[in-house]
Order: C-alpha cells, then sequence, then structure tokens
C-alpha cells in the first residue's frame, strides 16, 4: 500500500473498501454510477476510533456501504484543503461541524448529506447507519434529480465569498480602534471565574493570550493582563495539563479546565509555549517559564524523529478507552508510593477513592481520578505549613515514581507523520524560548528541525511539500506550510543571525506571493495556483485552533521587510490587512493574530542592531537584556565588531557599515523609522525601548 497516513493505514484492515482520494475511485464511482461516502478523521480522534469500532468494523455495516457507494478515506491533516471545504458543507447542512466528518455526494464531488458521528443503530433520535444508507441508495436510485438539486444548491452556497470579502464592499480602516474592539469582544468572552473564554469545550485559544500581551504592552490595561494570567494560571492547574509527562492536552470538556480530551497535538504545545514564554517576558513569573520549558520537554522526550523534525500528535485513547493512560484510582496510588507520598498527592491533586471528576451529570468511570489542582502549590504548601521549595521537591520525588510506573502502561499510539506547517509552529517557539530563557541548545534543536525540512520537503521547482513519513514525501505545501515555516526560519535568524534563515524565509515568502496570492481581491488563497482544487479555492482568514495562514503571513510580511530591507514586503501586508478590512473590523476577536500584525504597523515599532563581539559578556548582556524583556514591536540585527559591514548588515539591506564606539558593543536603535544615538550600556538600551 502507497499509503503512509497513520489514520488512512488504521483503517486499511476494515472490511469497508476504502479508497484513498484520487482519481481512481472517483472513476470507479463514474463506472458504476454509484455515489461517494466520504470519511475525514486524523488517527488521535477518539469518535473516529469509536466509529470505526462500532461500523467500519462491523461486516453487516461494510457490505451495505460497498455495496451502495464508493468509499473514501481522508486523513484530515495531511488533506486540509479538502477538509476546509466539506466541513464548511457539513456546517451549511447542519450547523454544526467536527470530526469523524461525514460527506455524501456524487462522482463529480457534489454533496449533498453531511454529518459528524454517525452511529450504527438509531440512536436518541439520530439516524444510524443502518437505517441512512438504504435510504440513500432508493434515492440515488428513484429520486437522483432531488438529490442532484440540492447538490447544486449547496455547492452554489460553498462557492460564495465571505460575507464582506467581496470586489463590491468597501474597505474600512483599521487602527487603535480595532484592537480596542477586540479587546472589549474578548473581555465579553472571557470567564472572570474559570480563565478562558466561553463556556465547555474550552480549547487553549493561545493567539488570544499573546495578542491581548500586545495589548495590555500597548495601553497598560490591566484587564488584559488579567485574563492572560488567569487563563494561564487556570490551565496549568487544571487536568488539560500533565503534570506527570507534561504539555497539554487537547482541550477541556468542561469549563473549569478539569476533564480534557486527551490527545496531545503539537500545534497546541507550540502555540503555548510561545504564549507562556511571552507571559514571563511581560511578568518576570518564574512560573510561566517552568511550564513553557516542561511543555518542551514533553515534546524533545516524545515526538521528536530520527531526522530531528516533530511528530504530529499522540492519542488519546490506549487499551480501548481515552484517558486510559492518564488517569489513577486511589488504591493504585497508595499501594505504588508511601502513605506520607500518597497523602501529598492525593491533597494535591485531590485524589477520591470514588473518583474525583464528572461528566454529563453522572461520574464517569467510577474511581479514576485525573490530576489537576484546585490550586497553586504555594498555597498547598501554606496548609501543609511547609515551604514552597521543600513541597516542590517533595512533589518531584512522587511525580519521578508516578511517572515511571505510568510508562510501563500501554501507551497511547503515536503519529509520526512529520507537516511541515506544525513543524514550522514549533520552531518559532522553540527559537523564542530560546532567546527568553537564554538556552543554547533549544535553538540548536530549533536548526536541526529547519534544515530537515528546508532538504526534504522543499524542491525548487515543486516548493515546500506539506508531509513527510516513512521516507516518503507527500503533497503540495499549503499556504500555512509557507507561512508556518517562515515564521520559524525568521525567529531563527533572529536567534543566531546566520543569513541562510532569513535568505530562505525571503525565497519562500516570494513563493508563497507568486503562488497563493490573490490578485484580483488580495490576501492569500490555501491552496497553490498550480494545484487542482474541489469546489472552491479556499481563502482561510479567520483563526482556529491555530491561526490562519494569511494571519502569519501577514506579520512575516512585516518582519522580513524590516529584517531584509524588501519594504515590498510591507506594502503587501498592508493591503493584505485592508483587503480583509470588512471581516476584520466586524469580528476582530475572531483575528487575534491578525490583530498582532496590525499592532506592529501602528506601532510605535523598533529596529535593534548591536554591533560586538558575540562572545564578549558585553555584548551578550545587551542581547539578555533585550530578549529577556517583552519588546513584542521589536526586532534585533547583529553585525560583528570585527567586520563591521557583516553579512547580516548586508542582508538587511544598510548602506553603510556599523561600527562599535571604542571597542564596546554598541546598540544602534530605530523607533518607528527615526533612529537615536548609538548607546554602549544596557540600561540606555531599555530605556530607549520602553519609550
Amino acid at each position: 500500500m502507497s499509503e503512509k497516513s497513520p489514520y488512512l493505514l488504521q483503517h486499511a484492515h476494515n472490511p469497508v473498501d476504502w479508497y484513498p482520494w484520487g482519481s481512481e475511485a472517483f472513476e470507479n464511482a463514474k463506472k458504476q454510477d454509484k455515489p461517494i461516502f466520504l470519511s475525514i478523521g486524523y488517527s488521535t480522534c477518539h469518535w473516529c476510533h469509536v466509529m470505526e469500532k462500532e461500523s467500519f468494523e462491523n461486516t453487516e455495516v461494510a457490505d451495505l456501504l460497498n455495496e451502495t457507494f464508493v468509499c473514501i478515506k481522508v486523513d484530515r491533516e495531511e488533506r486540509p484543503d479538502l477538509d476546509a471545504v466539506y466541513m464548511k458543507v457539513c456546517q451549511a447542512i447542519t450547523g454544526t461541524g467536527g470530526w469523524p466528518l461525514h460527506i455524501i455526494m456524487t462522482p463529480d464531488k457534489e454533496p449533498f448529506f453531511a454529518a459528524t458521528y454517525i452511529p450504527k443503530e438509531n440512536k436518541f433520535g439520530q439516524v444510524g447507519l443502518k437505517e441512512l444508507i438504504p435510504k440513500i441508495r432508493n434515492l440515488w436510485i428513484s429520486n437522483r434529480d432531488t438529490l442532484l438539486n440540492t447538490a447544486q444548491q449547496i455547492v452554489d452556497f460553498v462557492k460564495q465569498p465571505e460575507k464582506g470579502h467581496t470586489p463590491s464592499v468597501e474597505t474600512v480602516e483599521l487602527g487603535e480602534s480595532t484592537l480596542h474592539k477586540a479587546h472589549r469582544q474578548l473581555s465579553q468572552l472571557f470567564d472572570e471565574h474559570n480563565g478562558g473564554f466561553g463556556n465547555a469545550p474550552k480549547f487553549p485559544s493561545a493567539q488570544n493570550l499573546t495578542f491581548l500581551l500586545r495589548y495590555w504592552k500597548r495601553t497598560s490595561e490591566p484587564k488584559a493582563l488579567h485574563i492572560v494570567e488567569k487563563t494561564l494560571n487556570a490551565m496549568r492547574l487544571g487536568g488539560i495539563y500533565d503534570h506527570l509527562g507534561y504539555g497539554f492536552h487537547r482541550y477541556s470538556t468542561d469549563s473549569r479546565w478539569r476533564v480534557p480530551h486527551f490527545e496531545k497535538m503539537l500545534y497546541d504545545q507550540a502555540m503555548l509555549t510561545m504564549a507562556y514564554t511571552e507571559a514571563y517576558q511581560a511578568t518576570g513569573n518564574d512560573e510561566y517559564k517552568n511550564t513553557a520549558r516542561q511543555i518542551i520537554t514533553y515534546v524533545l522526550s516524545n515526538l521528536v524523529d530520527s531526522h530531528g523534525a516533530f511528530y504530529s500528535a499522540e492519542d488519546a485513547d490506549s487499551e480501548g478507552g481515552e484517558g486510559s493512560f492518564y488517569l489513577w484510582t486511589e488504591p493504585e496510588v497508595r499501594q505504588l508510593l508511601t502513605s506520607d507520598e500518597a497523602d501529598l498527592v492525593s491533597e494535591i491533586f485531590n485524589i477520591k477513592l470514588n473518583g474525583n471528576f464528572e461528566q454529563a451529570g453522572s461520574w464517569q468511570r467510577t474511581g479514576k481520578n485525573i490530576l489537576y489542582q484546585d490550586k497553586p502549590l504555594v498555597e498547598i504548601a501554606s496548609d501543609l505549613h511547609t515551604s514552597e521549595e521543600e513541597l516542590r521537591n517533595r512533589f518531584e520525588v512522587v511525580r519521578q515514581k508516578m511517572l515511571l510506573h505510568r510508562d510501563s502502561r500501554v501507551h497511547p499510539s503515536k503519529d509520526d507523520k512529520i507537516l511541515t506547517d506544525w513543524n514550522g509552529l514549533f520552531i518559532a517557539a522553540l527559537a523564542k524560548a530560546a532567546r527568553a530563557f537564554d538556552q543554547p541548545e533549544y535553538i540548536e534543536t530549533a536548526k536541526k528541525a529547519a534544515d530537515f525540512l528546508l532538504e526534504k520537503m522543499f524542491d525548487p521547482q515543486s516548493g515546500l511539500q506539506h508531509r513527510y513519513r516513512d521516507g516518503q514525501v507527500r503533497i503540495p505545501g499549503f499556504l500555512d506550510d509557507y507561512s508556518f515555516l517562515v515564521w520559524g526560519l525568521a525567529e531563527i535568524f533572529e536567534s543566531t543571525f546566520e543569513t541562510k534563515y532569513v535568505k530562505r524565509a525571503v525565497e519562500l515568502t516570494e513563493q508563497a506571493i507568486e503562488r497563493f496570492w490573490d490578485q484580483d481581491q488580495g490576501g492569500f488563497f490555501f491552496t497553490a495556483d498550480n494545484v487542482d482544487v474541489t469546489l472552491v479555492r479556499n481563502k482561510i482568514v479567520s483563526d482556529g485552533a491555530y491561526p490562519s495562514g494569511n494571519s502569519i503571513a501577514a506579520f512575516n510580511l512585516i518582519r522580513l521587510s524590516r529584517l531584509s530591507g524588501r519594504l515590498e514586503f510591507e506594502d503587501k501586508a498592508e493591503h493584505l490587512l485592508t483587503s480583509l478590512s470588512p471581516l476584520i473590523a466586524e469580528n476582530p476577536s475572531a483575528f487575534a493574530q491578525l490583530m498582532i500584525a496590525l499592532d506592529f504597523v501602528l506601532g510605535p515599532s523598533s529596529e535593534v542592531t548591536i554591533v560586538g563581539d558575540l562572545l564578549r559578556a558585553q555584548t551578550q548582556e545587551m542581547f539578555r537584556a533585550v530578549n529577556g524583556k517583552f519588546f513584542p514591536r521589536t526586532l534585533v540585527l547583529f553585525a560583528s565588531l570585527e567586520k563591521g559591514d557583516s553579512e547580516t548588515i548586508d542582508v538587511a539591506g544598510f548602506r553603510h557599515p556599523l561600527t562599535g564606539t571604542k571597542g564596546k558593543a554598541t546598540a544602534y536603535v530605530c523607533r518607528n523609522k527615526v533612529c537615536s544615538l548609538p548607546v554602549t550600556d544596557v540600561k540606555s538600551l531599555v530605556e530607549l525601548l520602553e519609550k
């Protein structure tokens, strides 16, 4: 079998005759005069597993599917383009979306039915597959015109441009008022009691937090920082965080962050690493730094390929149940630990004999406990009349014992495909953390992953590719692959000043403009112009589980304009923001990452060039002063004191060499395109940036 997707391989031995997405499946459907049954999911999706076990492994259901349809399986992480189109179809038909996603359509790819999870039998008013399939077959045979008319209406709807993004709609001026509106909207969504936004299920939405940090920096609005800290602290204490092995689960099924959906995704680790890193820079709170470092520890311990790139995810399920790997019974804890240690764990994590979490009004898995904290260790230490340091030391001993025991259990499966876009996000997070925490080993890890992607996932003719697994590179790159990798390369450049990374970032940006830019309306399409599209060429602009490719592209263009001297890139960024302005102005909180780009454009922004010897303490002290604090609208360059007009300066497009002052490391600060006199001490440098 030529397919390498872990998700498709999971289904390879089903009695359902699955096809991968491709011409063979659609040609067979036309020959056999059958509709298509399209099933979209991913390897770590809990309800995808449930439906497989319940229906796709059932010979009776499989026979019905094979007789009625040509069946296609798609890994949404390999084909986000298909997923985006058919998710829009599902939301239009049903008002909801999610995975598994099921579409029934004509052999010409025109959908007429959509659903997410479908039970085998009729259940709670929801039609089951055993009843649904014969109904579809009868309609296809006896009333096909009705299905075709429905399909045409759906296709027409999907092809409509988003409200506010048509040539006839006038643009709206974006400014500080837009940032204020985004802050107001997020404040209204904020859960003051539990942290986060909205009710259950509750997602991390890290880009909301990183925008709010910038809003706080701009306005000194205390509510913005309060929202960030309340949310980061609540997530860190909750069951959504893995207190033993580190890293964050996908989302919380309850409003208090206690009961997670247990899968772990690389993109969540990346975005949350950045949020905790920036929160540390803004507040100096070591708890945020420790959390970011623990997330990185999780990824580097569990999701690293032998080439240095990063795997996609770990499953929620093991041993046939969701979360089995992570749950504990009280007898298990007391058998493993000493009496004092067990008492300590019970105090910290609320371990109870009958279990400590409730779901959907009934005790779920009686006797099972999720590890979550009601209060931070400093408060628990006070309750126990001990110091925080002593409590942390005691807990670390217990954590190691529990982790060792947990590792003896059957592990959740790992999705070991390498995706360019998600790797780009984590590369960016690593490089950002390397600077903030002065951890050079992080940047070396980021460079190794980036070098692998640039060597294996890029071809000068065909451009970036999306997926690598088991030696096979496949699927032309999407906008997210370009945007997220460019972000990672730019972060590496600001951490190392190795010009090859900014040069490759510029090269990829030029290709993205050439292949994805919408010449008529502005903004970037999700798919390249040389790739066949299904139904419609999508343009994804609002943020989802992670930022959109357009959002990241906007900031990349601004940043690279300053780092490389390519002023036309900033013009392109402003064109992108202007073209999307009607959508942004209406609901700016849905575009939190674009708000970060807008914040940078509005300024005041600074460029710092430090001239010195990287091996000297004074030079390093200057870098630590800039990188250890939160200066979100500041970009940093370096020039060697010995070379003066270094390659870095040349890349940035400066006309004149910059020199040190009396042999000292010297910082040149330009703010809002106006340059100050050079400074040679850290205090003066920080004062210039704090203005």
